[in-house]
């Protein structure tokens, strides 16, 4: 006799894997609030350089500056998002950090000089830095080993959803090219970042740091994640490692503009094959980096896949058209998979080394870690990249192999102290 299996039997695996982990009511709350959010990060991120220049009349230099100045205060709000979190409501805390940095977002549309556009970026990407914070502590309170990793690659799948969706969805204001379509759009982006921090308020109170009983003695806490030098050291290589987002952003582009012979829509097309590879992969591939070990070996592999890319990439330059786009198409997929790899290992080793007594601030300094890897990153790409080209990419790529190797190194010898 057969049997009858269910439509989540019969679906695609990673679909299925998705339906799966978003059984746990506190992830499906986190995962539902996010996809709503990058809805409206999806708009902002598409509309808001292209506003500050058209409409408030800013110059290039001049955004440069508003994009770096707003990621430094990031640097330092995603250590206080995540130290708050271990002494105040973590609820509480993301709910009010979201709902403000819906508010900053809508007032955007307000800025009419230099000066303007400084503070408000700052408000905006110091709430979203510190919010990070305080969602990964929350993970590291509400789920334990590999749940913590799947639960932040569940997050970062839905996180790519919802851009890709919001970037499409910003496309109406950009067809309309009107200041008045820009802002209506803007403040949109800003109300939906309100509604998901509504829907935050449903998180379980268990998520918040346990509170002291008075009349029991203080638990040691342990060290601050400052004095932690291995933790110090796996936050500086995952930043550094972090830079390929930037370079994904801004190097590739322009590489693929300026110096090779390829179509500039093969940029939207690497967009394409970058989201689709997350939104398939990165769930089913981040499974086992709650071992030390295996996250080391993960975040290694990541390394070497990405110096393997940074050589096509260089390739593409003195290529013809036909095999540029083959070289090109090839160090996205790399890159692709290097950036699933190496923040799954990353993810597993930030939780599995980390003072569970101190979740917020040790996930607060792990994320200062890849606010400072943005910030570093476009001077770091104008420096290699831009300025000398395939020297410039082999410089890069064995950047992003030293560091993954130093966080192999860290995580084996994290696997050693632990059977010792």
């Amino acid at each position: 006799m057969g049997v009858t299996k269910s439509p989540a039997d019969t679906a695609p695996a990673p679909q299925r894997t998705l339906r799966v982990a978003l059984s746990d009511p506190t992830l499906k709350i986190l995962a539902s609030a996010i996809l709503v959010s990058t809805l409206g990060r999806g708009i902002f991120l598409t509309l808001t350089v292209l506003y500050f220049s058209r409409f408030v009349g800013l110059n290039a230099v001049e955004i440069a500056v508003i994009l770096s100045v707003s990621s430094g205060v990031g640097v330092a709000t995603s250590y206080i998002g995540g130290r708050l979190a271990d002494h105040f409501s973590a609820r509480r805390l993301l709910v009010g950090m979201v709902a403000t940095q819906g508010l900053a977002i809508a007032t955007y549309t307000f800025a009419g000089n230099f000066s303007t556009a400084v503070v408000l970026a700052c408000i905006a990407v110091g709430l979203d830095r510190g919010a990070n914070a305080t969602r990964s502590a929350i993970i590291a309170r509400a789920f334990d080993g590999p749940h913590r990793v799947n639960a932040r690659a569940v997050l970062r799948t839905v996180t790519n959803l919802g851009i890709a969706v919001g970037g499409m969805i910003a496309g109406l204001a950009l067809l309309a090219g009107t200041a008045d379509a820009f802002r209506g759009m803007m403040i949109s982006a800003g109300v939906v970042y309100i509604l998901s921090a509504l829907h935050l308020r449903r998180l379980p109170k268990r998520v918040d740091a346990p509170r002291h009983d008075p009349a029991t003695p203080a638990p040691k806490r342990g060290i601050s994640p400052f004095r932690d030098r291995r933790y110090v050291l796996l936050t500086v290589l995952s930043g550094i490692f972090g830079m390929q987002f930037g370079l994904a952003e801004m190097g590739v582009p322009l590489w693929i503009s300026q110096d090779t012979s390829a179509p500039e829509v093969l940029i939207s097309v690497i967009l394409v094959i970058n989201t689709v590879c997350v939104v398939l992969l990165q769930v089913p591939l981040s499974r086992g980096t709650d071992h030390p070990r295996r996250a080391g070996k993960i975040v290694l592999t990541g390394g070497v896949l990405m110096a393997v890319a940074c050589v096509l990439y260089a390739a593409a330059g003195g290529a013809p058209v036909i095999a540029a786009i083959a070289l090109l198409c090839g160090a996205a997929l790399l890159h692709a998979f290097a950036e699933i790899l190496s923040q799954a290992g990353a993810w597993g080793l930030s939780f599995e080394l980390a003072n569970p007594l101190q979740a917020g601030a040790y996930q607060g300094m792990f994320g200062m870690g890849s606010a400072l890897g943005a910030m570093l990153a476009p001077l770091v790409v104008t420096a290699t990249v831009v300025e000398h080209g395939a020297l410039g990419w082999a410089v890069l790529g064995a950047v992003f192999l030293a560091s993954s190797a130093g966080v192999a190194l860290i995580a084996r010898k994290a696997s050693t102290a632990a059977v010792a």
